[in-house]
């Protein structure tokens, strides 16, 4: 076959192959823009302002419009050396009960318990104590929440007299005042009215004690007592909410 005039095949496709690559490379995306992430927030420094910024980021938690905030490596950097958070939640271990989530805060807002059924010793006592009195944290919440298992195996073990196993029974225990309170007047659901007087009870402990009583009395110290629905993801107030 007669090919003079006519250029190699393998030259052919080698300029194809380059003319290609200019193509695609003239065409791909340009690298993404870094997005800019939104200044922290001020700390609150009152009761009432701490208060109000967890109930907007429930509020916020419900409907699904999240803001995520302060939740990145810079926030991370800045939080890194100190720490000033604006509440302490006591809250149970319930694994559909997080604080942080279903009150839209960010790294370094929140000192976080969690004991079933909000249960306290001493232990717990002093780790609630710790923000308020070593950095002037305004704001405590006692949170149970619908469903508790912890409560509800504490009534159950209470009301039949049969002691919990191993070291659950420090649950049960801790729980008497409340279920003493549930066993006078138990409502359609036993459970949840213990639930109710259990944070009741905690919360009202907690803003009378030695140490945390005085800082309630001058308004530098707020003690709420909520309830979260598993439901509908809501937290309401049952007692303490400041003025």
């Amino acid at each position: 076959m007669h090919t003079a005039g006519l250029p190699a095949r393998r030259g052919v496709l080698a300029g194809g192959l380059a003319a290609a690559v200019v193509a695609l490379s003239g065409c791909s995306s340009p690298p993404p823009r870094k997005v800019a992430t939104a200044a922290p927030q001020p700390r609150p420094a009152t009761p009432q302002a701490a208060f109000t910024r967890l109930m907007e980021g429930n509020k916020r938690w419900v409907s699904g419009n999240l803001d995520h905030p302060d939740r990145d490596p810079e926030r991370r950097e800045l939080t890194a050396e100190a720490q000033d958070p604006f509440g302490v939640v006591l809250s149970c271990i319930d694994s559909r009960v997080a604080p942080e989530l279903i009150f839209d805060t960010g790294l370094g807002d929140l000192y976080v318990l969690r004991t079933g059924g909000q249960a306290v010793g001493p232990v717990v006592t002093g780790s609630v104590e710790y923000g308020p009195l070593t950095g002037g944290t305004p704001l405590v919440v006692v949170l149970g929440h619908q469903r508790c298992g912890a409560v509800e195996a504490a009534y159950t073990s209470l009301k039949a007299g049969k002691p919990l196993p191993g070291n659950l029974e420090a649950l049960a225990k801790a729980m008497v005042p409340a279920y003493e309170l549930t066993a006078r007047n138990p409502g359609a659901d036993p459970v949840d009215t213990m639930t109710h007087h259990q944070i009741k009870v905690t919360a009202d402990d907690l803003r009378a004690n030695s140490d945390l009583g005085p800082l309630v009395a001058k308004g530098a110290l707020g003690v709420v007592g909520a309830y979260y629905s598993l439901d509908t993801g809501k937290v309401d107030v049952l007692t303490g909410a400041p003025a």
